[in-house]
């Protein structure tokens, strides 16, 4: 199975110590250029630049096609790469957080899974205690929902 991921699922899954996860969940995980410079940003935060720098074998970054920017207005250009190159590589489904790219995604045909929807997923199989990994996720600055984590923790995934 094959995954394209924006910036922010991966960011997150590194600062709390699950990246790991997704090799486990996922066979490949597939980022595009635009992804690989924002992890490589001068503001990203270290744990993440050290990361990136010795990336595992299962993380490959691809040239993603050119995209109209029209098309997928409102959106950084990161999310943009993600949904043209998942589609391109008709991937099993494209990591995004923002509710306007997955919205473009999902009308590209796209399956969309979140930052949450990996960690649900990755608890549901045993990979991880889902209580913990919520607690390091609010230890950072991931926004979402007091509604949509509680829901995450009584395993209502369809929202996410």
């Amino acid at each position: 199975m094959t995954v394209v991921s924006n910036t922010t699922p991966l960011n997150y899954l590194i600062l709390i110590g699950q990246a790991d996860i997704l090799s486990k969940l996922y066979e490949l995980v597939v980022i595009p250029e635009a992804v690989f410079n924002e992890l490589t940003a001068q503001s990203t935060p270290q744990l993440v630049h050290e990361w990136i720098a010795n990336k595992p074998d299962w993380l490959k970054v691809r040239e993603a096609p050119a995209t109209i920017v029209g098309e997928m207005e409102g959106i950084q250009i990161g999310e943009r790469q993600a949904i043209a190159l998942a589609q391109f590589i008709q991937s099993d489904f494209v990591l995004l957080d923002d509710r306007r790219a997955r919205q473009i995604a999902k009308q590209w045909g796209i399956n969309v899974v979140g930052t949450l929807g990996v960690l649900a997923r990755a608890a549901q199989v045993g990979l991880i205690d889902l209580k913990d990994a919520l607690a390091e996720l609010r230890r950072t600055n991931f926004r979402a929902s007091a509604t949509l984590l509680e829901s995450v923790l009584t395993e209502d995934y369809e929202s996410l």
